[in-house]
């Protein structure tokens, strides 16, 4: 219901949130503790496209008196203070935190309310029969951003299997109001029902119109990437990447857009959700994924669930706290957490005589890569079988392949070229390739099938690992 604070209670910090549908919304900050997330449980729930760098318990900011304390919560993509990855720090206005290196943003401000009426803060309970947390919505929020919330509060009540409830929700709200505003406010209240009828009206149709134009040029482009898959002309492939870019482009300004974001969107299946949620991670995001490589990282799982299953099992079991220490030195080294699953590609993360190639260890190194990482192999000692120096020198080495692709999806492009050399890489895409700018962008080259076959096969088998190892449950582990 609506609880306006007392002036005894009044809090002087607020969390202003910077990105998002409800960029400008503030959040009171009381003595205590309030956590940031993904799970529906937290204070401050991050939802929708945003949410693709954000944990479910991403950070927690405490406030005792004048000073406020942030702790991140051991998030994937990690929490940025004024453009700083920190694990905890003291903060003071006007700090900004970020949540992953991209993510959504919100400032600490300190502000002193001119009057009572600015600084009232109401709280919008969940509807009955539900477990949504509450939500903090200013006072003085306009019609269209109280209209977002109503709207977000229904999709995640649909998404927890308790459809038909938007209309209960907007008239919780409205009662609500009423119920708790002073009489001389009471006109104001019938205004914003007619406002939010209207709203609510435009809003649908504007919603339905969008998804249409987007559902159109969506089969468009799931067309273009067909005729990619099969067409062997030079001069056919690239008009059609031209054709593609163009759609790609329409699509994306539609994804942006406020009301296609109240309204969803879609997002694929469960596999395509979640290649788009680590593609986030590695700053390689992309609006369509190439069917066929969708295809690939399918058959490599099915291949992991099956006759590769005791690998992956032993991996992920036995070697679970190998694969933890790893993660933990790529964070240390600025790196991304999922690359810690290469190992499973490479060896499982087990013992053995080595390659048919002299490769050795979890990351599979040649003794000639290895010296010129700085590790030891001689006939007493051979560093690459050891998880830390290894791990160590992998990084190194991923960090110099990542800035010599440049940016972009210059991760995708490492992964490729850890498989067979950027030399190797490179060499085949020069043949081929004669655009320097595309010469950098995996998906045309994986499109146009500039890349070696093996590395092709590679990258989709590295990504089915990541999936796998970010939740192995769902696959059966």
């Amino acid at each position: 219901m609506f609880q306006p604070m007392t002036a005894e209670s009044r809090a002087k910090a607020w969390l202003l949130s910077r990105s998002g549908p409800l960029a400008g919304t503030r959040f009171p900050m009381p003595d205590g503790l309030i956590r940031i997330g993904r799970a529906p449980d937290n204070d401050v729930v991050v939802d929708g496209p945003e949410a693709a760098t954000v944990s479910l318990y991403h950070l927690e900011i405490s406030r005792n008196g004048a000073g406020c304390h942030v702790r991140d919560l051991g998030s994937t993509n990690g929490t940025w203070v004024n453009g700083e990855r920190l694990s905890e720090a003291e903060i003071s206005p006007p700090a900004v935190i970020r949540l992953g290196n991209q993510g959504p943003e919100f400032a600490l401000v300190w502000e002193e309310a001119a009057t009572a009426m600015l600084d009232r803060t109401i709280e919008i309970s969940a509807a009955p029969g539900t477990q949504a947390p509450a939500r903090l919505l200013p006072a003085n929020q306009t019609h269209e951003n109280l209209l977002a919330l109503a709207v977000a509060r229904a999709r995640r009540m649909r998404a927890h299997g308790a459809g038909g409830q938007t209309m209960t929700i907007m008239r919780g709200v409205i009662e609500q109001a009423l119920r708790h505003s002073r009489r001389r406010y009471r006109i104001a209240g019938y205004s914003l029902v007619f406002a939010l009828l209207a709203v609510s009206s435009l809003g649908v149709w504007k919603i339905s119109e969008l998804r249409r134009e987007k559902h159109a040029i969506d089969v468009r482009i799931q067309q273009l990437e067909s005729k990619l898959e099969h067409s062997n002309q030079t001069a056919e492939t690239g008009r059609l990447l031209s054709q593609l870019d163009n759609y790609q482009d329409q699509a994306e300004s539609l994804q942006k857009n406020l009301l296609m974001r109240l309204g969803g969107g879609d997002t694929g299946d469960f596999v395509t959700r979640e290649l788009r949620g680590v593609m986030a991670a590695f700053g390689a995001e992309v609006y369509s994924i190439p069917p066929d490589f969708i295809d690939r990282v399918n058959y490599y799982i099915q291949q992991d669930q099956g006759p590769n299953r005791s690998l992956i099992a032993h991996a992920l079991g036995q070697a679970g706290g190998e694969i933890r220490t790893i993660q933990r030195i790529l964070k240390e080294q600025q790196l991304p957490a999922d690359l810690a699953y290469i190992p499973i590609v490479e060896s499982a993360l087990m013992d053995g005589p080595g390659s048919a190639a002299g490769a050795v260890g979890p990351w599979q190194f040649t003794t000639t890569t290895a010296k010129a990482l700085g590790l030891r192999v001689n006939g007493q000692t051979d560093e690459r079988k050891d998880l830390v120096k290894s791990t160590l020198a992998s990084c190194k080495y991923l960090r110099d392949l990542i800035l010599d692709f440049g940016a972009g999806s210059s991760v995708m492009l490492a992964l490729a070229a850890y498989n067979s050399g950027a030399a190797r890489v490179k060499q085949a895409v020069m043949k081929t390739v004669r655009d320097p700018i595309q010469q950098r962008n995996f998906w045309y080259l994986y499109r146009t099938r500039a890349l070696p076959p093996e590395t092709r096969e590679y990258v989709p088998k590295v990504f089915a690992a990541i999936l796998i190892g970010r939740d192995p449950h769902h696959y059966g582990f």
